[in-house]
């Protein structure tokens, strides 16, 4: 039999106000059936978390973010302390399910597999909308309907559930600092951006969704509105945008003309079916997301910013990357 290779879990956070989240995250790590080697919490500019923490968990390791303030630099920060062959990220408002780092790490069996990633499911703390599109999932940060539901490469993870290995994400150069979250600031696609960028260096890599190895994402009310629901697209249209510029728009956009030829109009079809409930308003979100999404997509383009100077190599994580097609039904956000 295989030995799992060694394991680095790490948790970011930037708020005692999911101070609850935090611990229910840090719980489901040490209830691993298959403990992990190493749990490491990142906070990302807030002492009174930091204390907080540092007074609350043992037998963890708990830094403050060293790079530029967001969820980038966090991770960046992780992972450059990370002392283990494989670097995992767990959202710090998700909790893993016991079977997870043993799922994950299960295909670490090859020096081609460069990462292996996983599902996401929501757990809504009020019901789920009526209207809401499981397609759209993404919006609120979990696997929506589209992604492969068996073991197959893809081309990017969703970020509440990753790993890589620790040396290909220190080879691509980590995070890109000036992409992705900060705070409540709903941009991202930084997990996209250093996907493609581990695929640009080395071709050969893999990256695998395994959707056995499953993770609970809390979804708060304030994500079940639809003011939240389009902020959120139009902040995903600047995000590719970008990310486009940086790894050309054929390798960050593939996943996104499948899901548009494909996915969606099937939801729309299976929405105005007969006696669907709130099929009219989901057949509306649908049309709505992607018109919002491609505005989005199209402010970022027109302005044409350039990218924020990285900070020297990143430490940590992501990569981004020209050249590698993606599945028709990658893996991440769409």
């Amino acid at each position: 039999m295989n030995t799992l290779p060694s394991v680095t879990v790490v948790v970011c956070a930037y708020t005692l106000d999911r101070w609850d989240d935090i611990r229910a995250a840090i719980g489901s790590l040490h209830a691993q059936r298959h403990p992990v080697d190493e749990i490491v919490l990142v906070v990302d500019h807030c002492p009174e978390l930091h204390a907080r923490a540092t007074a609350a968990f043992d037998g963890i390791r708990i830094l403050t973010n060293t790079g530029r303030r967001g969820l980038s630099g966090a991770r960046n920060t992780g992972v450059q302390a990370a002392r283990c062959e494989v670097v995992a990220f767990l959202d710090d408002d998700a909790a893993a399910e016991p079977d997870w780092s043993a799922r994950l790490l299960a295909h670490y069996t090859g020096p081609d597999v460069a990462g292996v990633g996983g599902l996401v499911r929501p757990r809504w703390t009020t019901r789920r909308p009526a209207w809401f599109p499981p397609e759209f999932d993404w919006v609120v940060g979990c696997s929506y309907h589209g992604l492969p539901e068996h073991l197959s490469p893809v081309r990017n993870f969703i970020g509440a559930n990753m790993s890589f290995r620790r040396s290909d994400v220190l080879a691509a150069g980590g995070f890109r600092a000036d992409l992705g979250r900060v705070g409540t600031r709903p941009l991202g696609c930084e997990e996209t951006e250093l996907c493609l960028r581990i695929a640009a260096r080395r071709p050969d890599a893999v990256l695998l969704h395994e959707p056995a190895a499953a993770v609970r994402h809390r979804v708060p009310a304030a994500r079940a509105t639809w003011a939240y629901f389009v902020s959120r697209c139009y902040a995903e249209g600047l995000s590719k945008a970008q990310v486009a510029r940086l790894g050309g728009s054929h390798a960050a956009l593939a996943s996104e003309r499948a899901y548009l030829r494909s996915t969606v109009p099937r939801a729309f079809a299976r929405a105005l079916r007969p006696g669907r409930p709130a099929g009219l308003r989901t057949a509306g979100a649908l049309a709505g997301g992607v018109g919002v999404t491609v505005a989005g997509y199209a402010r970022g383009r027109a302005r044409r910013l350039a990218p924020a100077p990285r900070t020297g190599p990143a430490t940590g994580t992501d990569a981004p990357a020209v050249g590698r097609p993606a599945p028709a039904a990658g893996g991440g956000r769409p």
